[in-house]
């Protein structure tokens, strides 16, 4: 297939308009991918338990879906303004990884894995071989272009107080709060750092994250790790927002680049003190693995659903009426005299006008972990949201489901993680390298 790129010509930084706000960022793919139209997640912005309608939108595809035959060519950049993968179209394929450093390993050490991280990333983003101090590339995505691969670096709390830089850990990363339908896993939550990959193809993907694993080298170890998908670009007779594995369309209402504030709430403004200036450009992702209660959730009517939802299962619209983007009117009442739209539907729990505006952008993959002997499935959304800061965004929101969402008796989170995302890196320079160089 070929290597064919649709990127602008340019110094390979940060050419404009590639974060959507004129100033150029990571998050720029190629010019068939047109940021706007669906974005990453909700059923009327279904967060499941954590976002709704008060988040996020994820760049989705232009108005021309591309053949399949062009899915290999597309670049995304890993150089800019932001670290790709935030607004990013979704991908097909995503894979997530955290890593503790070892025992023994420091800053030192982490800004040595960082730099070789950010090198082999800016390769295999641009379709080019794994070539690196851990060996020849492995040849899995030989004859596959870029496939929109994308890779994000994150840092967790924990990383601070292991690389002697407590001082330089924003108030942002204190601890998530404990809600009601947490279930977590330890083993599978948290990580000194975090490493998100998405592509188009699963093959590109998998191999970012085995070549990412082999160049961690002693440097740090494997903490957890999940895989995810969406549906591939191409599969529909034109663009749409997603479905998540409830069959709920999944993304309205999330936050989109166009808009005046879309800066401001998904990424850290310049301005913060001195310690926590490397943050600028970054943001903040909470990452949640919530289970679909799927048996129970499918034993209910399309209408039962709905209600739940707030939303149409056929097309997204409000219960209130319209379309897809059509604003819900919470004041609605139907013929009884009760609002049209449910008190305790998580659209309108978590709409914006229920939360003094918070947001966030919401861009999840789907997965799905096999099936136990009773014949449950191991189902759900790799849940990701992304924001200035999750004290203002996921978390208000979050609190508000806990107390009454009518979604919370289908799913469960099981996982959780909290990570601080520096913005991108400039050519000759790597991700992180404003902290670890303090």
């Amino acid at each position: 297939m070929s290597k064919k790129k649709d990127s602008p010509k340019g110094n390979g930084t940060t050419p404009a308009g590639r974060d959507g706000s004129g100033a150029g960022g990571a998050g720029f793919v190629s010019r068939r991918r047109l940021i706007g139209g669906a974005g990453a997640a909700g059923a009327a912005g279904l967060v499941l338990g954590a976002a709704g309608g008060a988040g996020g939108y994820a760049a989705s595809r232009g108005a021309t879906p591309s053949a399949l035959t062009t899915v290999g060519s597309t670049e995304a950049m890993f150089h800019g303004k932001h670290q790709a993968g935030i607004t990013t179209p979704l991908q097909a394929r995503g894979h997530l990884v955290a890593f503790d450093l070892t025992p023994g390993s420091g800053r030192t050490e982490a800004a040595a894995l960082m730099r070789r991280w950010s090198a082999v990333a800016a390769r295999l983003m641009a379709g080019e071989p794994a070539e690196s101090g851990q060996g020849h590339d492995t040849g899995i995505a030989l004859d596959a272009g870029p496939s929109s691969l994308t890779v994000t670096f994150g840092f967790g709390r924990t990383f601070f107080a292991r690389t002697g830089l407590t001082g330089h850990r924003p108030p942002a990363l204190d601890p998530l709060p404990r809600f009601s339908s947490d279930h977590l896993d330890a083993a599978r939550s948290d990580g000194d750092l975090w490493v998100q990959i998405g592509a188009d193809d699963a093959l590109v993907a998998f191999h970012a994250l085995r070549t990412l694993q082999k160049e961690a080298g002693s440097a740090a170890r494997v903490r957890w790790q999940m895989n995810g998908f969406n549906r591939t670009p191409g599969a529909t007779h034109r663009p749409m927002t997603a479905r998540n594995l409830m069959g709920q369309v999944d993304g309205t209402n999330n936050p989109k680049p166009g808009e005046s504030d879309f800066q401001e709430r998904i990424f850290v403004p310049s301005g913060d003190p001195a310690a926590y200036a490397w943050m600028e450009g970054g943001s903040y992702a909470v990452v949640r693995r919530i289970r679909m209660l799927l048996d129970d959730w499918e034993e209910l009517t399309v209408e039962r659903q709905e209600q739940v939802i707030g939303r149409r299962k056929a097309d997204g619209a409000p219960l209130s009426g319209g379309w897809e983007d059509t604003a819900m009117d919470l004041d609605e009442a139907g013929p009884d005299g009760k609002p049209v739209i449910p008190a305790n539907a998580h659209a309108r729990i978590s709409s914006p006008e229920k939360n003094g505006g918070a947001a966030m952008l919401r861009r999840p993959f789907s997965y799905h972990d096999g099936i136990a002997d009773d014949g449950t499935p191991d189902a759900g959304l790799l849940f990701i949201c992304w924001q200035a800061d999750p004290f203002r965004g996921f978390i208000p929101v979050q609190r508000k489901l806990d107390r009454g969402d009518a979604l919370s008796p289908f799913i469960r989170h099981e996982a959780s993680g909290l990570f601080a995302v520096p913005g991108g890196a400039a050519s000759g320079e790597y991700v992180g390298q404003r902290l670890l160089e303090a």
